[in-house]
């Protein structure tokens, strides 16, 4: 017998998987999770996992109409960005 609820359970993802399901690299979204720019993620245990709702959440931050359309956000790219000040000076 199924479960009924099985379609509102949340549905994890691992680094490969997710890759696969946004068209990028494992190694891509691994770098978006260093720089803190890509979906937000769990630990469970040594393991991270991304729910298919945050992946489709982030996507849609990119979602454009024309190449003049500024859109609802931005998906940074996998890179390091201006640093954050630390009490007052930059860090190195």
């Amino acid at each position: 017998m199924s479960d009924p609820n099985a379609d509102k359970m949340p549905r994890y993802l691992r680094t490969s998987e997710a890759a696969r399901f946004l068209s990028l690299s494992g190694r891509t979204l691994e770098k978006h999770r260093t720089y803190g720019t890509g979906p937000e993620y769990h630990k469970i245990g040594g393991r991270v996992v991304y729910s298919v709702a945050d992946l489709t959440a982030w996507a849609k931050l990119g979602k454009k109409k024309s190449t003049s359309d500024p859109g609802a956000g931005t998906v940074l790219p996998a890179k390091r960005h201006a640093p954050i000040p630390y009490a007052g000076k930059e860090r190195r």
